[in-house]
């Protein structure tokens, strides 16, 4: 045990090395232009302060040219004017508009922040880092229990009897009830299976729903920010719950902001004697500032106690004047008034956050943010983990370690841990997947998909779940004819196959490992335009590509949403368009070989999917070879 937990906290020190070299890397080789470009970096933007927001400094950087960038709501930036390595200035985003971007800072903001070109970097953050690393070194008896099971040094409890339950969700599907009822009577642990559009975060509601009438106390994390926002807007609808959100409140959704523990610790009653300490602290640093502060030239090798004393006294000393000693004396005393009321805050807010946590049935929260001060002391009865397979082992023992049993949703068919590393890559294999191979018995596959049409469900479920889903009625024979009228009639899966082309090739941009192809981001745009002029809402409509350099490519030219599979994890269209990208004459397909990506990319759609791809070239792998061969026995494929 301590040998493998060493070699994780070495796997968690390359990830993070790796992280910030490459960051560092970029910024010190890059110039801020090139940056911009890639749309890590924003230049030349002035700041302007705009007031506080739940305790933190925000200021507005803008510029008359339109931003666009990568850089998202909830991430950290870097704030510079020259070299940005100099700087030690970090914020978090909390808005994004054409023209401007605001940040966050919880610390005083310097006044050359608020001056014209200034830069504002993508910045890698190593607290989640350090957490993982803190955790593993401390890790509780939970923690280790759970590494027991996967290192088969301990075997699981059998399920106790499960307690009767009324559903609060009625509609729930046959495996969706046994997910939840096994959750529930588990003794250590239990794990729900839940491929695309099978009703996952609704079963985790319902569960947590559950845990709760049983006065559970309930943690429920995941992976990042947007699916913790998912599970708690979920929850919101059940008003008898009392729900606390963990986490800087800049990465929560403005809908759910209400919900933070931030918010709340700001509207409780007892926040007016804070406020009330805060106006005595301004009035007696003003009052201080007229009293000689005791620095090592005026006391002279004086301590406070000898400064108070000689003051108390009448005298001087040491060729300090009695009118000076006690000017110092008076200093050291207001200072000692404002060190007892920052004191007497901190006691106050300690309250309020025992007070919040102690009458909330859950609490939600990142794998990474469970690690916060504020719920260190308390006893979960159990915690519900969404997005599992997406998870390290390091992130995910986290909020593990906080509960007594645990329960974990996610689908290792689809995408692992994005891991930067190469010595880093062990940490691909996730607890989810490590155990639902060992305890096939442990698990639950929520069979039943409501998202996609029958037929676009044909080849991923035969292909990465056996022929185990099913799809409901309700999406069964959706097509895109639905929306688009009756004089339509399409079939809801196109493969448009492009190697017939003869000066179709991919092709690499300078400076950049990744791929471009032009012939396939025209065809993009042109079948996403074709979509629109017929009536069909922007926001219908995705265009999804392994490749950033054809994202950024096909960006340009369409109003569409174009992001990588990454980007579209979890999510859905109506409309999906892929493009494959590769095309070359030995058949390499590089990256596309992980096939996780190939099922999360064409399980998005809902109505229609269409992939774009070189099939000579796609064909030299088996899967996407038997890919090719279904859509040709289907008659859905198009030379052009």
């Amino acid at each position: 045990m301590k040998k493998y937990i060493k070699n994780l906290i070495r796997l968690v020190n390359y990830e993070r090395d790796a992280e910030i070299d490459l960051m560092t890397y970029e910024i010190s080789t890059m110039s801020g232009q090139k940056r911009e470009e890639l749309g890590r970096a924003i230049n030349k933007v002035k700041g302007k302060y705009v007031g506080k927001e739940l305790g933190l400094q925000i200021v507005q950087f803008g510029r008359s040219e339109a931003i666009d960038t990568e850089i998202s709501v909830g991430d950290m930036v870097l704030v510079s004017t020259d070299n940005p390595l100099r700087s030690d200035l970090t914020g978090t985003v909390t808005e994004k508009g054409a023209r401007f971007i605001k940040v966050a800072f919880d610390k005083r903001i310097p006044k050359w922040a608020l001056k014209k070109k200034v830069r504002l970097d993508l910045y890698a953050n190593d607290i989640t880092f350090r957490r993982m690393e803190d955790n593993l070194n401390h890790l509780s008896l939970q923690g280790k229990n759970a590494l027991e099971y996967m290192l088969n040094d301990r075997n699981p409890k059998k399920n106790r009897p499960t307690p009767y339950i009324t559903y609060i969700d009625q509609s729930l599907n046959k495996s969706q009830r046994s997910a939840i009822e096994n959750a529930i009577s588990c003794e250590n642990f239990f794990l729900i299976h839940g491929p695309f559009g099978t009703g996952k975060t609704r079963t985790l509601v319902e569960l947590i729903s559950q845990e709760t009438r049983q006065n559970h106390k309930v943690l429920a994390t995941a992976e990042s920010n947007a699916a913790v926002d998912n599970i708690l807007e979920r929850l919101m609808e059940n008003k008898k719950l009392n729900l606390t959100r963990l986490g800087h409140p800049q990465r929560v959704s403005k809908h759910n902001i209400t919900q933070t523990l931030a918010y709340k610790v700001e509207n409780h009653d007892l926040n007016k004697k804070i406020k009330k300490l805060h106006k005595k602290i301004d009035k007696l640093i003003e009052k201080r500032k007229v009293h000689t502060k005791p620095t090592p030239q005026f006391r002279r090798g004086l301590k406070d106690y000898d400064i108070l004393y000689n003051a108390s006294k009448g005298k001087g000393g040491r060729g300090i004047s009695p009118d000076k000693m006690k000017s110092m004396a008076m200093w050291i005393q207001i200072n000692q008034e404002i060190d007892e009321s920052h004191d007497e805050i901190k006691r106050i807010e300690n309250r309020i956050i025992r007070e919040i946590v102690g009458e909330s049935d859950v609490i939600l929260a990142t794998n990474s943010s469970s690690a916060l001060e504020s719920i260190a002391r308390v006893n979960f009865d159990v915690v519900i983990i969404d997005e599992a397979s997406q998870a390290t082992i390091p992130s995910i023992l986290i909020p593990i370690s906080k509960a007594r049993r645990f329960i974990l949703a996610g689908d290792h068919k689809q995408l692992p841990p994005t891991i930067i590393s190469e010595k880093a890559g062990d940490l691909e294999k996730t607890l989810f997947e490590e155990l639902i191979k060992m305890y096939p018995f442990k698990s639950q596959l929520l069979n039943i998909q409501y998202r996609m049409n029958s037929l676009l469900m044909k080849f991923p479920n035969k292909e990465f779940y056996n022929n185990s889903l099913k799809s409901d009625s309700s999406v069964d024979f959706i097509t895109i004819n639905d929306i688009l009228g009756s004089e339509y009639d399409e079939k809801a899966l196109l493969f448009i196959d492009t190697s017939n082309v003869s000066d179709n090739k991919e092709n690499h941009l300078k400076d950049s490992k990744s791929i471009i192809n032009k012939l396939e981001a025209d065809i993009s745009v042109s079948v996403a335009n074709d979509y629109l002029q017929a009536g069909i809402d922007v926001d219908d409509i995705g265009i999804i590509s392994p490749y950033a350099d054809q994202v950024k490519l096909i960006q340009g030219k369409t109003p569409v949403e174009v992001k990588t599979v990454d980007g579209f994890q979890g999510r859905e269209k109506e409309i999906i368009i892929i493009s494959t990208v590769r095309s070359n004459d030995n058949g390499n397909i590089g990256f596309l070989k992980d096939l996780r990506r190939l099922n999360v990319a064409i399980t998005r759609a809902k109505r229609k999917l269409i992939i774009i791809g070189n099939k000579n070239t796609l064909i030299s792998n088996p899967t996407y070879a038997r890919l090719i061969d279904f859509v040709e026995d289907e008659n859905l494929l198009i030379k052009i």
